[in-house]
């Protein structure tokens, strides 16, 4: 890594990818009382999945490690737009393709990092417009 930017990048990642390797019941109590858009949701990811490309060339994630992070960029992309409308809570609960990032997002996390299982990011304050 020789980018200061890119460790933020590659922590963000790891976040992101640990929160889609745990479990719905465990998202959920992430979540809270957050408000997150799926469609939000999916083009943060998204984003990651091809940011991770120009990290792996600048040494901040091994090439091999980059199978899992595209699987996900391929499974996020498949994603209609009617799936990606409303709240990431209920698609937790109610689209399976979440489902199916799971077992990606695991594998990723055992190939960069030995163990799917880290502790969850911490949640994000919701933005309220206060000073």
């Amino acid at each position: 890594m020789n980018h200061l930017g890119d460790a933020h990048l590659r922590a963000w990642t790891l976040r992101w990818t640990t929160l889609l390797a745990d479990g719905p019941r465990d998202q959920l109590a992430w979540l809270g009382e957050r408000e997150l858009d799926t469609e939000s949701v999916v083009e943060e990811l998204e984003l990651l999945c091809r940011v991770a490309e120009g990290l792996a060339e600048r040494g901040a994630f091994e090439p091999e490690n980059l199978h899992g992070l595209r699987a996900i960029g391929r499974r996020l992309g498949e994603i209609d737009a009617a799936c990606r409308v409303g709240l990431w809570a209920n698609a937790l609960a109610t689209d399976p393709t979440w489902d199916e990032i799971r077992p990606l997002a695991r594998q990723f996390l055992r190939t960069t990092l030995g163990d799917w299982r880290q502790p969850l990011p911490r949640p994000v304050r919701p933005h309220t417009g206060d000073h």
